[in-house]
């Protein structure tokens, strides 16, 4: 709901992992670290900057080609993936291989 709540007032949140989601005393999530979000206006098509967490980047961002809300939902996915495996599948062994 914090993602859809986001891209309803127009920011691509861009660094969704495990790190930025907190719980409250209440038990709630809240996501943290909104540093590479970025304002995104409707009438954009795309975004070209390169930023994010290696392990949860969509392949757009990867090959420079533009990107928009979608790439928070790969992060999610992501996220969901390595919350019930306990892996990330995209774990780098060398981080400057991206």
């Amino acid at each position: 709901m914090a993602l859809e709540c986001l891209h309803k007032e127009g920011i691509i949140y861009r660094d969704l992992k495990p790190e930025n989601v907190i719980l409250d005393g209440e038990g709630h999530l809240k996501l943290t670290d909104f540093g590479l979000s970025k304002m995104f206006k409707t009438e954009e098509n795309l975004t070209y900057s390169f930023c994010g967490t290696p392990e949860y980047l969509a392949p757009e961002i990867c090959r420079g080609s533009g990107h928009n809300f979608m790439v928070d939902w790969w992060s999610f996915g992501i996220l969901i993936y390595e919350m019930l495996s306990g892996i990330n599948p995209f774990k780098l062994r060398n981080k400057t291989n991206y």
